[in-house]
């Protein structure tokens, strides 16, 4: 098994800083997206606190723990040295972020999640989502409130009700399934899928004249286009 991958952030055209950061670290088959909350640059300690403890947890394995070890120690490692980090400076009380990992183990693929940025898997010309977002909007969508396509829109679309960092105990969803040659797996912050459809994210990420660099550019150049009312960021992992 070969995965090629690629990613990309990107300020959008609105914020003045960019609160996201991602980690592709292949040797140890981690993939991963972080996008930071809070005021005074806070999010973006919180984002790059998750990518540092993901990166640092990984790296420091023994070979024995298997993905889902890995990523749910990543996840609380990151959950507490943001919730330290905030004890020690109570002017950022409030940051966290969002995030995914994913991870390859043999034929199969973990994903772990939390909060409102999405893993997609792209499959016989077609795109599904793998996770749910963790948001006041989605519950009304399961319960039939609203559309999905009024989501997209809807004013109270970033309220989240679960992030890394914030109490109370941190509770991580995750995914799995087998892999195929030829799968695509798109992570992304919400500054990528707020702005796009999923039909849009699926032809720019499956055009075959491009490879994953430019596809990568390519989304986050149609996000722009759409407004960049937030942070982009994308990571694509293609198997060979």
């Amino acid at each position: 098994m070969i995965i090629h991958a690629h990613g990309q952030s990107d300020p959008g055209r609105v914020r003045r800083h960019n609160e996201d950061a991602f980690a592709i670290d292949a040797a140890q088959h981690l993939y991963a997206v972080a996008d930071g909350m809070g005021g005074a640059a806070a999010g973006e300690v919180a984002s790059h606190l998750f990518i540092e403890q993901a990166l640092r947890v990984f790296r420091t394995a023994s070979g024995t723990e298997d993905s889902e070890s890995l990523i749910r120690s990543a996840f609380y490692h990151a959950h507490e040295a943001i919730h330290h980090f905030v004890q020690q400076h109570p002017e950022t009380r409030g940051m966290g972020c969002t995030a995914e990992i994913l991870s390859f183990e043999a034929d199969r693929y973990l994903i772990g999640h939390v909060g409102d940025s999405r893993s997609y898997l792209i499959r016989d010309n077609q795109i599904r989502q793998l996770t749910e977002d963790h948001s006041y909007i989605q519950e009304q969508v399961r319960r039939g409130h609203i559309s999905a396509d009024d989501a997209r829109t809807h004013s109270m679309r970033n309220a989240i009700n679960r992030a890394v960092g914030q109490r109370p105990p941190l509770h991580i969803d995750l995914h799995s399934g087998r892999i195929r040659q030829g799968d695509i797996f798109l992570l992304c912050s919400d500054g990528l899928n707020d702005m796009l459809a999923d039909d849009t994210i699926l032809e720019i990420a499956v055009n075959p004249q491009h490879g994953l660099a430019e596809r990568s550019q390519r989304l986050i150049a149609a996000a722009n286009q759409q407004g960049g009312r937030d942070n982009i960021t994308v990571v694509l992992c293609q198997v060979d």
